[in-house]
C-alpha cells in the first residue's frame, strides 16, 4: 500500500542534497545525450522552435554561466542586449544567447563539455557567495511577475530545468527515461509542495510511475487528482493543458 505523504512535511531542498541532486541530474542528462542517435539530435521537442540540439545547446550553456558570479553577470550581460534588441524578457534574451553560443558545437563536443561542467557547477550552486545567493530577481510564472531570491534559482530551478529538458528530449526521441523513487520523485515532490504552497486549497493527489506518490493536504477534502507524475510536471510547467488545480503553473 502506498504511503500517503501530507505535503506540509515535504522540506525544502537544500544544503547537501542540492549538489547530490544537481550532480545526479547532470549525470543523467549526459548519459541521455550519449544514448542518442544522429537523427535524435534534430528532432523537434515541446519547447517551441527548439529542436534537441538546441535544447542541449542551452542547457549546457546554462550550466557553464553558473560555474561563477563573472560567468552569471557575463551571461545577463548578453542576455540584456539581445532581450532589448529583440523586445523580449531577459529570461528569453538569456536562452537566446545559450542557444546561439553553443550553435557551433558538434554533439560530441556538447557531450564532453557537459560531462566537464557536471560536477563544477552542481558544486558552485551550493557555494555561491551569500550576497549572490541574496540579489533579488525577477521571474514570470504563469503569466505573472515574481521576484525570487537567486538562492531560489541555484537550489531548485537549475535542478528542474534540466530534468524537463531530459522529458523533452526523451519524448522527443523515444529514448529509455531513467526514473527513480529516490532522485526524480524528490525534486516532483518538491514541486508538488511548491504546488500546493501556491494554490493553497485541499487535495488528494496521486501521481503514478515510477516517481510517482501519494500526497494529501487539508485532510483530504478538495479535489482528487490522479495523473502520471512526469505528466503532472509538464502541466505544471505548460507544456500540457491543466484545469482546475491542475491549471496552476509552478516554474521549472
Amino acid at each position: 500500500m502506498m504511503t500517503t505523504t501530507p505535503v506540509e512535511t515535504i522540506t525544502p531542498i537544500s544544503g547537501h542534497e542540492v549538489e547530490q541532486l544537481a550532480s545526479t541530474e547532470y549525470g543523467r542528462f549526459v548519459d541521455l545525450l550519449v544514448s542518442l542517435d544522429d537523427g535524435g539530435w534534430s528532432s523537434p521537442t515541446d519547447c517551441p522552435d527548439w529542436d534537441v540540439r538546441a535544447v542541449a545547446g542551452h542547457s549546457v550553456a546554462m550550466m557553464g554561466d553558473f560555474t561563477s558570479v563573472r560567468s552569471v553577470l557575463r551571461r545577463v550581460r548578453s542576455a540584456t542586449r539581445e532581450s532589448k534588441r529583440a523586445g523580449v524578457e531577459l529570461v528569453d534574451g538569456m536562452t537566446a544567447t545559450q542557444v546561439a553560443d553553443a550553435a557551433h558545437l558538434a554533439p560530441a563536443e556538447l557531450m564532453a563539455e557537459a560531462a566537464a561542467l557536471a560536477g563544477r557547477t552542481a558544486h558552485w550552486r551550493t557555494t555561491a557567495p551569500g550576497w549572490f545567493r541574496l540579489a533579488p530577481m525577477k521571474a514570470d510564472v504563469g503569466g505573472k511577475e515574481e521576484t525570487w531570491k537567486m538562492g531560489f534559482l541555484l537550489d531548485t530551478i537549475l535542478t528542474r530545468d534540466p530534468w524537463m529538458h531530459r522529458v523533452d528530449i526523451v519524448r522527443a526521441t523515444g529514448s529509455a527515461h531513467v526514473l527513480t523513487t529516490e532522485h526524480d520523485g524528490r525534486i516532483i515532490a518538491d514541486v508538488v509542495a511548491e504546488w500546493a504552497r501556491r494554490h493553497g486549497q485541499p487535495f488528494t493527489l496521486e501521481l503514478t510511475g515510477p516517481a510517482g506518490g501519494h500526497y494529501v493536504a487539508g485532510g483530504g477534502s478538495g479535489e482528487h487528482l490522479s495523473v502520471d507524475a512526469v505528466e503532472f510536471c509538464r502541466i505544471l510547467s505548460g507544456r500540457a493543458q491543466g484545469s482546475g488545480l491542475l491549471a496552476q503553473a509552478v516554474p521549472f
